[in-house]
């Protein structure tokens, strides 16, 4: 295990270094951003609301007027959104060091997205999964590129039926939905990061959770008064993700969340997933339904 007192000041200077954060117009995406904005970053906030994205940008700027801060439309819950910001992004850029797979919904009623997903899995593992696969040739021509995908500690309640993924046949439960969309997100990790070892590539893939962190995704009287009380602020929420994506000691696979009492709050470490997260078959299978469901080969 890494030291549990990893703090922002252990990120090193990011000048030339091209990164997108997804979902990054509040929360610990935004946290994300501006910190590594203000180490010199170019950073591309991947939001679904252009008004949003560029308050955050001018946010952003305000505490750090040299920042390189660029705003692009990008809605997970649509394959089309999604192909579109990543042919634009190929079209303006030719390296990307760092992709930041971190916009997500939580316990929403249930419905599904423009392509036929259940909304959480479609918009947390899905979308996530086409935009890695189209932004792929990019990352695998950058050096020591880095690919980190936010999941939570409600992996723990997830597990993935392969019978009714889309939730068609059976009764709703928004947090099983929600658990399964993340355990997914660490299947992806896993999948991905064997992939590129077996390919010889140097790009890696690592995960985070940001414990229980005060962001727009709790809603509802009875987590937003634990918010008050419990949470740790979306600024801790984030160093988890940070620490994921600039430990220079991280391998593919490698989990990261708060180093308190239950992995709830505190400054972050690496951290051990269950044990059905780490299961290689149920990780393939899930590989391949997302190929298929996406219409999206992932070409390493």
């Amino acid at each position: 295990m890494k030291n549990s007192n990893w703090t922002t000041e252990n990120i090193p200077d990011q000048t030339g270094r091209i990164t997108i954060v997804t979902g990054s117009n509040s929360g610990i995406g935004f946290e994300a951003a501006k910190v590594l904005a203000a180490k010199g970053a170019d950073v591309v906030l991947a939001v679904r609301n252009q008004e949003k994205g560029d308050q955050a940008k001018a946010e952003i700027i305000k505490g750090h007027a040299q920042a390189k801060v660029t705003v692009s439309l990008l809605d997970l819950s649509s394959l089309k959104s999604v192909k579109a910001f990543s042919e634009e992004f190929a079209n303006t850029h030719t390296q990307l060091d760092l992709l930041i797979n971190n916009a997500g919904i939580m316990i929403p009623p249930y419905g599904k997205t423009e392509d036929g997903f259940e909304s959480q899995m479609g918009t947390n593992h899905l979308g996530h999964f086409a935009l890695t696969a189209q932004l792929f040739p990019l990352l695998k021509n950058t050096r020591d590129s880095r690919i980190v995908n936010v999941s939570s500690t409600a992996h723990n309640m997830g597990s993935i039926d392969f019978d009714d993924l889309q939730w068609e046949s059976r009764k709703y439960v928004a947090w099983k939905a929600y658990g399964d969309s993340k355990i997914a997100n660490l299947y992806f990790t896993n999948e991905l990061g064997k992939r590129m070892k077996a390919a010889g590539l140097t790009v890696t893939t690592t995960a985070a959770h940001p414990g229980y962190a005060a962001t727009g995704l709790q809603k509802g009287i009875f987590l937003k008064f634990l918010n008050v009380i419990v949470a740790q602020s979306g600024f801790m929420g984030a160093t988890p993700t940070l620490m994921a994506a600039i430990d220079p000691e991280a391998s593919s696979g490698d989990f990261y969340g708060p180093s308190g009492i239950a992995q709830q709050r505190g400054w972050p470490k690496q951290v051990v997933p269950n044990k059905l997260s780490q299961d290689d078959d149920i990780a393939k299978k899930l590989w391949s339904i997302s190929e298929e469901l996406t219409a999206q080969p992932f070409n390493i």
